[in-house]
């Protein structure tokens, strides 16, 4: 069965234009919430994050989940009531706090008041990070600098490989692919208090390269289709390329998704998330190089044609 991809390109691109606008939406709003599009980790902003787990071989230490006001109680006694915090796992075990920064002492004093409040917690279960905000800019600074310098080299290799226009929509695709997956985030950080780490811009890197690799097939297939046959109508061009590399999509992104999910189901808690950043990514970069970059460039393609046959044309006689 052949599809028509270019005959409903206003379907996918209301599709795309729906999903951008909402992605948008959500992260005004979680700007006007958080003061951040997405809801940033210590990476970012720096801090101390400490994670512990209750200790369920405790006779009636685990019966109910951890009361979140008893750990305000103890942070607001300590002077860190400004301090986030987050319940992780399915029975709700699991505390995580993020504070300003803490040296040594604070850390055990709190460590020791959490303990008292919420009942003995699992040693080997407790993490502790720490992150100053000069780094944590820097972090953020050098990821953002990645991301602009990828998008820029990417136009560069396309616009030598293929042509201008070429890379023009590859990169609409990737804005796409980005700018939705930030819009998932940003909703997952307002509803489960998700937070964006350095492995999220990591994330969207990975994003970038998956999806240019998939529109540069589909590219250099259609390329090879106007080189057999210049005459061609660019419509059914693009669409028997997208045809003829169709199978290869699919089965590279299920093969990618399905170890993606297994990290997502059974990794542990910091890659898990990144494992559900990448799932999202590589869905909507497989959507986007065969709806969006394809019948963008076709469009764009039957535009000049017209305009240059209006343009070549004689004037009517008299």
């Amino acid at each position: 069965m052949k599809l028509s991809i270019t005959s409903k390109r206003n379907l996918w691109w209301a599709i795309s234009g729906t999903a951008i606008v909402a992605s948008i939406a959500m992260m005004v709003f979680s700007f006007v919430s958080l003061n951040a599009p997405i809801r940033p980790g210590i990476d970012f902003i720096g801090g101390t994050r400490i994670q512990i787990a209750r200790d369920c071989t405790v006779a009636g230490n685990c019966d109910e989940a951890i009361d979140t006001a008893q750990v305000r109680e103890v942070l607001d006694s300590q002077g860190l009531g400004n301090s986030s915090i987050q319940l992780l796992g399915d029975n709700q075990q699991i505390l995580s706090v993020r504070t300003e920064n803490l040296d040594g002492d604070r850390r055990g004093q709190l460590l020791s008041s959490l303990g008292t409040a919420i009942g003995k917690f699992d040693d080997k279960t407790v993490q502790i990070d720490s992150v100053g905000p000069t780094i944590g800019e820097e972090l953020f600074v050098s990821g953002i600098l990645a991301l602009l310098v990828a998008f820029f080299g990417i136009i560069v290799y396309l616009s030598i490989r293929f042509q201008f226009d070429y890379a023009l929509f590859a990169i609409a695709a990737l804005f796409h692919d980005v700018v939705i997956t930030a819009g998932v985030f940003s909703l997952l950080g307002l509803v489960i208090g998700l937070e964006a780490d350095s492995l999220f811009l990591v994330s969207l890197l990975t994003i970038i390269g998956f999806s240019v690799n998939d529109t540069v097939v589909i590219y250099d297939r259609i390329r090879e289709n106007i080189t057999a046959n210049p005459e061609g109508e660019i419509n059914e061009i693009v669409d028997n390329a997208v045809n003829q590399t169709l199978g290869r999509s699919i089965n590279t992104t299920l093969t990618t998704l399905l170890p993606l999910i297994g990290i997502f189901l059974f990794g542990g808690q910091t890659l898990k998330f990144f494992a559900l950043a990448l799932i999202v990514g590589f869905i909507l970069g497989a959507y986007s190089s065969i709806f969006i970059a394809s019948t963008l460039l076709a469009w764009w393609r039957n535009r000049k044609s017209n305009n240059s046959v209006a343009v070549s044309a004689p004037p009517a006689s008299e």
